[in-house]
């Protein structure tokens, strides 16, 4: 009998967190939940990442994945916009590290070729494969899509111990 692994994405970002959840059977994919994870951007810094921390670890919690896939950070033309997105994934990585689940980390390049086939692929072009992998998911927000996206990755890329030691 195959094991069926859960596995819990996350798009981080301050302002919204994007989430999903997936279970891998085999080669077969299935949406069990996602939603994005909104604080209050007038909160302190401290108190913004303290939320993220927070619901992250409600969410290993409440859906107990055997494994997590966050996106990376891109240094992009703005380095202080890119150091503070790195904090809200630092944030998130913590949270799941704390409720024991391991964490593998992708880059956004790395995600759109795992989902779409190619690593130039845009929001919409990635939205669209999630919905057709993933049918049940229904409507989502793009963090939510990207989220579920970085699980699907995820699951393509975990090692085959990892799916072994979930069984």
């Amino acid at each position: 009998m195959t094991a069926t692994i859960r596995i819990l994405g996350i798009d981080p970002g301050l302002r919204h967190t994007g989430w999903g959840v997936i279970e891998q059977t085999g080669a077969r994919l299935q949406h069990v939940a996602h939603g994005i994870i909104s604080v209050d951007p007038n909160l302190p810094m401290s108190e913004r990442l303290g939320g993220i921390f927070e619901a992250v670890g409600e969410l290993a919690r409440h859906h107990a994945p055997h494994a997590s896939g966050v996106e990376e950070t891109i240094v992009n033309a703005n380095p202080r916009s890119a150091l503070k997105l790195g904090q809200a994934r630092g944030a998130a990585m913590a949270a799941l590290a704390m409720a024991g689940i391991s964490v593998a980390e992708f880059a956004p390049r790395k995600i759109k070729l795992s989902v779409v086939g190619t690593g130039t692929a845009d929001k919409t072009q990635v939205m669209f494969m999630v919905k057709r992998l993933l049918p049940r998911a229904g409507e989502m927000k793009e963090d939510a899509a990207d989220a579920l996206a970085c699980a699907i990755c995820a699951a393509h890329h975990m090692p085959l111990e990892m799916k072994r030691g979930a069984a």
